[in-house]
């Protein structure tokens, strides 16, 4: 019994794989200046909004279909 509470006494502080810091993956820490982190904040912005600009133009070609589709139906 004393070497199985042993066991997991030495499996809990083990640490596991994916939680191990990489030191070569990843890069040295820069401090941003303000106008950086604005800067950065607006290009996220903007591909934000051309991505939901593109996801809007092909969700209304979807609706343009739909409503042709619809045409048809009625004129049935």
């Amino acid at each position: 019994m004393a070497q199985k509470a042993a066991e997991r006494k030495a499996g809990q502080q083990a640490i596991p794989a994916h939680m191990t810091p990489h030191k070569s993956d990843r890069k040295p820490w820069k401090k941003k200046t303000p106008v950086e982190v604005v800067l950065e904040q607006a290009d996220k912005l903007k591909s934000e909004i051309t991505e939901m600009e593109e996801d809007l133009k092909a969700k209304r070609r979807q609706l343009q279909k739909f409503e042709e589709a619809r045409k048809l139906f009625e004129g049935m």
